[in-house]
C-alpha cells in the first residue's frame, strides 16, 4: 500500500506546525511538568480552533467525524513539538462516548471536547490516569462497565515529568453491558493508533535535532557527523521511522474504513513506530553526549517522553501478541 496525503491534509499539518511553533510548546510542556496548565489550556483551546479534536467528534456533537487518518496527521505533529496534556486520552473517550452512545454522558462531554473546553482523561488499559489532576473528567473502563471517577491518588512517579500519572478512585456509573467491552476495544485501538503517530514524529523531531548537532560539533577538526560510525547510526534511526510511517498510515486507512484487521494493523503500527521513536531517543542521547544528560536543553523534554509513548497503551510485547492472536 502506498500512502501520500492530501493536499488539504499537507496542508492541516503545515498549518498545526505554524500554530505549535509560535507556541513556544518546550516552556509549554516544562510548565506542565510542574503543575502549571495555564499554557497548557491556553494551546489546547488553539489546537481545538484548528479543529484537532473535532476529528474524534461526531457533526451530532459539534465535531467532523472520526476521521483517523487526519488524527494520525495531527498527532504526528502532536509528537514533533512534544505538547504535553491527555491529547490521546481525550480522543479516545471521544471516541468510547461516540461508540456507546452514552446518553446523557455524551451529550455533555462530546461538544466541550469537540470545542476545547474539557480535558477528558481515560484509564482503560491499566491502573493509571494521565494527567487527571487538569482533566475535567476521568472515565474509568473495568470489565463492562464505564464509570466517571470522582477523585484521584497521589502523582506516581514518571519517567516524563510531562506525563503525569494518577491512580483514579470511585465515581458513578455511566454505562453497563455488554457494549462496553467494544466500545473499550474501539477506543483502545484509536489510542493505540494516535500514539504511534506521536511515537513517529517525536523520533523525527529527535533525528532532525541529532543531526543538527553532530554537524555542529566537532573533533579532530572535523564535525562528528562525517564520522562513518556516527553517519550509519543516523541511517539506521531514519530507516527505522520511515519503515514504520506506511505501518501508522496504513493502520489509520484500516480503521477508517473499519477493516477487520485493523485491530492488527494498529499494533503493528505501535511496535514499529514506538520502538523507532525510543531508538531515535538513544540516538539523539550517545550522539549529544554530556548534553544528552542534562535537562537544561530542551533536548530532554523529547528523550524522556519516548520511553512512555512506546509502552503506553500497550507495551511492545502488548502489541505483538495482538498480531500474532489475529
Amino acid at each position: 500500500m502506498r500512502f501520500l496525503p492530501s493536499a488539504e491534509q499537507r496542508e492541516f499539518a503545515r498549518a498545526l506546525d505554524g500554530v505549535l511553533t509560535a507556541s513556544d510548546t518546550p516552556a509549554v510542556a516544562r510548565a506542565w511538568a510542574e503543575g502549571d496548565h495555564k499554557p497548557g489550556r491556553a494551546l489546547w483551546a488553539r489546537l481545538a480552533e484548528a479543529g484537532v479534536f473535532g476529528l474524534a467528534v461526531s457533526a451530532r456533537h459539534g465535531g467532523m467525524g472520526l476521521l483517523p487518518v487526519e488524527l494520525t496527521v495531527a498527532f504526528e505533529e502532536l509528537g514533533r513539538h512534544v505538547v504535553p496534556g491527555p491529547l490521546v486520552e481525550t480522543v479516545a473517550a471521544a471516541a468510547l462516548l461516540e461508540h456507546l452512545g452514552a446518553g446523557a454522558a455524551a451529550e455533555e462531554w462530546l461538544p466541550r471536547i469537540a470545542a476545547g473546553e474539557a480535558l477528558v482523561g481515560l484509564c482503560a488499559d491499566g491502573p493509571y490516569a494521565l494527567d487527571a489532576d487538569a482533566a475535567d473528567a476521568v472515565l474509568v473502563v473495568e470489565g463492562d462497565t464505564v464509570r466517571r471517577a470522582e477523585d484521584h491518588g497521589p502523582p506516581q512517579a514518571s519517567l516524563d515529568p510531562a506525563r503525569r500519572l494518577f491512580r483514579p478512585r470511585g465515581g458513578p456509573v455511566l454505562a453497563h453491558g455488554p457494549a462496553v467491552a467494544a466500545a473499550a476495544a474501539h477506543a483502545l485501538d484509536l489510542a493505540r493508533l494516535v500514539t504511534a503517530a506521536q511515537s513517529l514524529g517525536l523520533g523525527h523531531a529527535l533525528l532532525a535535532q541529532t543531526v543538527s548537532h553532530v554537524t555542529r560539533r566537532t573533533q579532530f577538526g572535523v564535525p562528528i557527523g562525517s564520522f562513518q560510525a556516527v553517519k550509519h547510526r543516523l541511517a539506521d534511526t531514519l530507516i527505522a521511522l520511515e519503515f514504520a510511517r506506511p505501518l501508522v498510515h496504513g493502520a489509520a486507512l484500516a480503521l477508517a474504513a473499519g477493516a477487520p484487521s485493523a485491530g492488527r494493523e494498529v499494533a503493528a503500527a505501535k511496535v514499529a513506530a514506538g520502538e523507532a521513536g525510543h531508538a531515535a531517543a538513544r540516538t539523539a542521547l550517545q550522539l549529544h553526549g554530556a548534553l544528552g544528560y542534562t535537562e537544561e536543553p530542551a533536548l530532554s523534554l523529547w528523550i524522556r517522553k519516548a520511553r512512555p509513548l512506546r509502552d503506553a497503551w500497550g507495551t511492545p510485547a502488548d502489541c505483538r501478541r495482538r498480531v500474532l492472536a489475529g
